[in-house]
Protein backbone atom coordinates (compact mmCIF):
# COMPACT_ATOMS: atom_id res chain seq x y z
CA UNK A 1 0.00 0.00 0.00
CA UNK A 2 2.80 2.37 0.92
CA UNK A 3 4.50 1.62 -2.34
CA UNK A 4 1.39 2.61 -4.31
CA UNK A 5 1.14 5.90 -2.40
CA UNK A 6 4.75 6.68 -3.25
CA UNK A 7 4.14 6.04 -6.97
CA UNK A 8 0.99 8.23 -7.02
CA UNK A 9 2.78 11.01 -5.14
CA UNK A 10 5.68 10.91 -7.61
CA UNK A 11 3.38 11.13 -10.63
CA UNK A 12 1.52 14.08 -9.07
CA UNK A 13 4.77 15.90 -8.39
CA UNK A 14 5.96 15.36 -11.96
CA UNK A 15 2.69 16.68 -13.35
CA UNK A 16 2.92 19.83 -11.21
CA UNK A 17 6.47 20.51 -12.39
CA UNK A 18 5.40 20.12 -16.02
CA UNK A 19 2.59 22.62 -15.60
CA UNK A 20 4.95 25.08 -13.95
CA UNK A 21 7.35 24.76 -16.88
CA UNK A 22 4.56 25.51 -19.34
CA UNK A 23 3.60 28.61 -17.33
CA UNK A 24 7.01 30.25 -17.77
CA UNK A 25 7.26 33.21 -20.14
CA UNK A 26 7.59 32.24 -23.78
CA UNK A 27 10.03 34.08 -26.04
CA UNK A 28 8.52 36.66 -28.36
CA UNK A 29 7.91 35.31 -31.85
CA UNK A 30 10.56 36.20 -34.37
CA UNK A 31 9.74 39.26 -36.41
CA UNK A 32 7.57 40.86 -33.71
CA UNK A 33 7.92 44.68 -33.85
CA UNK A 34 9.62 46.58 -31.07
CA UNK A 35 7.34 48.97 -29.13
CA UNK A 36 8.77 52.02 -30.88
CA UNK A 37 8.10 50.33 -34.25
CA UNK A 38 4.44 49.76 -33.42
CA UNK A 39 2.24 52.16 -35.47
CA UNK A 40 0.15 52.72 -32.33
CA UNK A 41 3.21 53.77 -30.28
CA UNK A 42 3.01 57.55 -29.52
CA UNK A 43 4.98 59.61 -32.06
CA UNK A 44 6.24 61.87 -29.27
CA UNK A 45 8.05 58.94 -27.64
CA UNK A 46 9.85 57.85 -30.81
CA UNK A 47 13.44 58.84 -31.54
CA UNK A 48 13.58 61.25 -34.45
CA UNK A 49 15.40 60.25 -37.62
CA UNK A 50 18.48 62.24 -38.58
CA UNK A 51 19.62 64.07 -41.71
CA UNK A 52 22.81 63.13 -43.53
CA UNK A 53 25.60 65.57 -44.32
CA UNK A 54 24.81 65.48 -48.04
CA UNK A 55 21.14 66.28 -47.40
CA UNK A 56 22.01 69.28 -45.25
CA UNK A 57 24.70 70.61 -47.61
CA UNK A 58 22.25 70.49 -50.51
CA UNK A 59 19.46 72.17 -48.54
CA UNK A 60 21.75 74.88 -47.09
CA UNK A 61 23.20 75.62 -50.52
CA UNK A 62 19.76 75.90 -52.14
CA UNK A 63 18.12 77.90 -49.36
CA UNK A 64 20.91 80.36 -48.59
CA UNK A 65 21.95 80.73 -52.22
CA UNK A 66 25.59 79.80 -51.67
CA UNK A 67 27.86 77.29 -53.37
CA UNK A 68 28.00 73.71 -52.22
CA UNK A 69 31.66 74.30 -51.27
CA UNK A 70 30.74 77.19 -48.96
CA UNK A 71 27.87 75.25 -47.42
CA UNK A 72 30.05 72.17 -47.02
CA UNK A 73 32.73 74.12 -45.17
CA UNK A 74 30.30 75.35 -42.53
CA UNK A 75 28.44 72.04 -42.28
CA UNK A 76 31.69 70.07 -41.92
CA UNK A 77 32.55 71.84 -38.69
CA UNK A 78 29.06 71.62 -37.22
CA UNK A 79 28.83 67.89 -38.04
CA UNK A 80 32.28 67.28 -36.56
CA UNK A 81 31.20 68.87 -33.29
CA UNK A 82 27.61 67.62 -33.04
CA UNK A 83 26.94 64.82 -35.51
CA UNK A 84 23.76 64.51 -37.57
CA UNK A 85 20.80 66.80 -36.79
CA UNK A 86 17.26 65.57 -36.16
CA UNK A 87 15.69 68.61 -37.82
CA UNK A 88 16.25 72.07 -39.23
CA UNK A 89 14.50 75.44 -39.44
CA UNK A 90 14.60 77.35 -42.73
CA UNK A 91 13.53 80.97 -42.35
CA UNK A 92 14.27 84.67 -42.46
CA UNK A 93 15.02 87.20 -39.75
CA UNK A 94 15.74 90.85 -39.16
CA UNK A 95 17.75 92.47 -36.40
CA UNK A 96 18.88 95.90 -35.31
CA UNK A 97 20.90 97.28 -32.43
CA UNK A 98 22.45 100.34 -30.86
CA UNK A 99 24.24 98.54 -28.02
CA UNK A 100 20.86 97.07 -27.01
CA UNK A 101 19.19 95.29 -29.88
CA UNK A 102 16.50 92.83 -30.90
CA UNK A 103 16.14 90.01 -33.39
CA UNK A 104 12.93 88.67 -34.96
CA UNK A 105 12.51 85.69 -37.23
CA UNK A 106 10.05 83.31 -38.82
CA UNK A 107 10.53 79.95 -40.48
CA UNK A 108 9.42 76.35 -40.92
CA UNK A 109 10.69 73.46 -38.81
CA UNK A 110 11.35 70.29 -40.81
CA UNK A 111 11.73 66.83 -39.25
CA UNK A 112 11.58 63.42 -40.87
CA UNK A 113 8.27 61.59 -40.22
CA UNK A 114 6.88 64.68 -38.47
CA UNK A 115 4.52 67.42 -39.60
CA UNK A 116 6.12 70.68 -40.73
CA UNK A 117 5.75 73.28 -37.98
CA UNK A 118 5.71 77.09 -38.34
CA UNK A 119 8.07 78.71 -35.85
CA UNK A 120 8.64 82.31 -34.73
CA UNK A 121 11.58 83.56 -32.70
CA UNK A 122 12.55 86.78 -31.01
CA UNK A 123 15.11 87.90 -28.48
CA UNK A 124 17.18 90.78 -27.13
CA UNK A 125 20.92 91.33 -27.42
CA UNK A 126 23.45 93.39 -25.53
CA UNK A 127 27.05 94.20 -26.43
CA UNK A 128 29.35 96.17 -28.74
CA UNK A 129 26.79 96.19 -31.49
CA UNK A 130 25.59 98.81 -33.96
CA UNK A 131 23.61 98.39 -37.16
CA UNK A 132 20.75 96.52 -38.76
CA UNK A 133 20.42 93.64 -41.15
CA UNK A 134 18.04 91.12 -42.68
CA UNK A 135 19.12 87.66 -43.65
CA UNK A 136 18.10 84.12 -44.29
CA UNK A 137 18.90 81.65 -41.56
CA UNK A 138 19.16 77.86 -41.66
CA UNK A 139 19.15 76.39 -38.14
CA UNK A 140 20.29 72.82 -37.47
CA UNK A 141 18.50 71.15 -34.54
CA UNK A 142 20.12 68.49 -32.37
CA UNK A 143 18.41 66.18 -29.84
CA UNK A 144 15.05 67.56 -30.92
CA UNK A 145 12.74 64.54 -31.14
CA UNK A 146 9.33 66.17 -31.55
CA UNK A 147 8.40 69.63 -32.87
CA UNK A 148 6.79 71.07 -29.72
CA UNK A 149 10.10 70.81 -27.83
CA UNK A 150 11.40 73.80 -29.83
CA UNK A 151 9.06 76.21 -28.05
CA UNK A 152 11.27 77.53 -25.27
CA UNK A 153 14.06 80.03 -24.63
CA UNK A 154 17.53 79.23 -26.01
CA UNK A 155 20.47 81.21 -24.60
CA UNK A 156 23.49 81.71 -26.81
CA UNK A 157 26.55 79.60 -26.03
CA UNK A 158 29.45 81.95 -25.35
CA UNK A 159 32.48 81.69 -27.60
CA UNK A 160 30.90 79.53 -30.33
CA UNK A 161 30.41 82.12 -33.11
CA UNK A 162 32.58 81.73 -36.21
CA UNK A 163 32.62 82.50 -39.94
CA UNK A 164 33.26 79.83 -42.59
CA UNK A 165 33.03 80.59 -46.30
CA UNK A 166 30.96 83.73 -45.74
CA UNK A 167 28.48 81.89 -43.52
CA UNK A 168 28.11 82.70 -39.83
CA UNK A 169 27.50 79.91 -37.32
CA UNK A 170 26.80 80.03 -33.61
CA UNK A 171 25.21 77.74 -31.02
CA UNK A 172 22.22 78.04 -28.71
CA UNK A 173 21.36 75.49 -26.07
CA UNK A 174 18.46 74.66 -23.73
CA UNK A 175 18.65 71.43 -21.71
CA UNK A 176 19.85 68.75 -24.16
CA UNK A 177 18.64 70.52 -27.31
CA UNK A 178 21.29 72.34 -29.34
CA UNK A 179 20.52 74.76 -32.16
CA UNK A 180 23.12 75.84 -34.70
CA UNK A 181 21.87 78.83 -36.75
CA UNK A 182 23.74 79.33 -40.04
CA UNK A 183 23.31 82.83 -41.45
CA UNK A 184 24.29 84.38 -44.76
CA UNK A 185 25.35 88.01 -44.97
CA UNK A 186 25.65 88.67 -41.24
CA UNK A 187 28.68 90.95 -41.66
CA UNK A 188 30.45 91.95 -38.47
CA UNK A 189 27.41 91.59 -36.23
CA UNK A 190 28.02 87.88 -35.66
CA UNK A 191 29.35 87.30 -32.17
CA UNK A 192 29.24 91.00 -31.30
CA UNK A 193 26.42 90.50 -28.83
CA UNK A 194 25.11 88.11 -26.22
CA UNK A 195 21.50 87.24 -25.55
CA UNK A 196 18.90 84.58 -26.18
CA UNK A 197 16.17 83.64 -28.64
CA UNK A 198 12.70 82.55 -27.55
CA UNK A 199 10.94 80.25 -30.04
CA UNK A 200 7.15 80.46 -30.12
CA UNK A 201 4.07 79.42 -32.07
CA UNK A 202 3.01 83.03 -32.66
CA UNK A 203 4.76 86.32 -33.29
CA UNK A 204 5.55 88.23 -30.11
CA UNK A 205 6.06 91.99 -30.39
CA UNK A 206 8.26 92.25 -27.29
CA UNK A 207 11.54 90.33 -27.58
CA UNK A 208 11.89 89.73 -23.82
Amino acid sequence: MDRRKLIVSGLAAAGTAGLAGCATAQPAPQGAPLPEQDPNFPVEAQQAATYSRDEIVRDVSDFLGVTAEAAGGAIERVFAENGSPTGYIAGEEGSAAITIGARYGRGLLYMKNRQTQEVFWQGPSLGWDLGANASRVFTLCYNLHYPDAIFQRFPGVEGTAYLVGGLGVNYQRANDIILAPIRAGVGLRLGANVGYLAYSRQRNIFPF
